[in-house]
């Protein structure tokens, strides 16, 4: 009787593979990149998240530059994200940090993420919920406008991204997870008519939140209202434009499933379906 042969060793991804993989999934030099990722879908990596950040900026070469979500929810206004007794706001809103694009960590970016953001050269935008991590000779103008009442639209990184054609890298997760679809969420519906369905099914508009932040050197809580925001549907309109376009590319990076698109007709796309499917 034989035996069942042996489990062959654990595949390792390293910088110089997951380099080429992003080059056999159709990353080029000089490409301005949108990433998200979830470093938990890849094989292990010998490196961890700076060897995929590495493999990043090796893909796009000294003419790219990759950007990647940094949003820091953890300084919300209590009332918007609701985690907090209604007694003990003030006390939060006095007391929570201010905003230092340095320094404030992402909060549930990831490690890849976290890891561009402190990367040397690396630029971050202003917003303190929102912002975007860039690197490259693109990363000054990316992050260089974000306007806190519009975090997501066209007073935003996206906007930026967009003008410069960038193109969306999805790593090990799937288009909910996709920043650049909010940009096509807000473009869907003029400013005074931007509505978003609530999970409950309620309409809402624009949403009160707030921020510590460094005013004149000094700590301020500054509140502000910003457009509400969905991502119930991104999944769909995702595949649809896969579906419909094929613009999409599909494979594997460092052993997580990879999708590369433009990120200009995805998000055209994006705000003609949202009007068509969102009442």
């Amino acid at each position: 009787m034989t035996s069942d042969p042996a489990p062959g060793p654990t595949p390792y991804a390293t910088r110089a593979t997951i380099a080429a993989d992003l080059a056999a999934l159709g990353v080029r030099p000089g490409d301005v990149l949108l990433v998200h990722s979830a470093l938990s879908a890849f094989d292990p990596v010998v490196g961890g998240a700076p060897a995929v950040v590495l493999a990043l900026a090796d893909a796009v070469g000294p003419t790219g530059t990759v950007t990647v979500p940094t949003q820091s929810w953890q300084l919300c206004d209590p009332a918007y994200l609701g985690v907090e007794p209604a007694d003990r706001w003030e006390l939060v809103r006095a007391n929570l940090p201010p905003y230092d694009p340095e320094w404030t960590p992402s909060a549930a970016m990831g490690a890849v993420a976290e890891a561009l953001r402190t990367a040397p050269g690396a630029r971050r935008s202003g917003h303190p919920h929102r912002s975007f991590a860039a690197l490259g000779p693109h990363a000054g103008r990316i992050t260089a406008r974000h306007e806190l009442a519009d975090p997501l639209g066209d007073g935003s990184p996206l906007a930026e991204l967009y003008r410069l054609d960038a193109r969306v890298l999805l790593l090990g997760v799937g288009h909910d997870k996709s920043t650049a679809l909010h940009l096509a969420e807000a473009r869907s519906r003029p400013v005074a008519e931007r509505r978003t369905v609530t999970e409950r099914g309620a309409i809402a508009e624009r949403r009160a939140n707030g921020a510590p932040l460094l005013v004149d050197g000094r700590r301020r809580w500054v509140a502000f209202d910003e457009p509400a925001v969905s991502d119930h549907d991104f999944a769909a309109v995702g595949a649809a434009f896969e579906h419909r376009s094929g613009a999409a590319r599909a494979g594997r990076v460092g052993g997580a499933r990879a999708v590369l698109l433009p990120l200009r007709p995805l998000v055209d796309f994006a705000a003609d379906w949202f009007r068509a499917h969102r009442g």
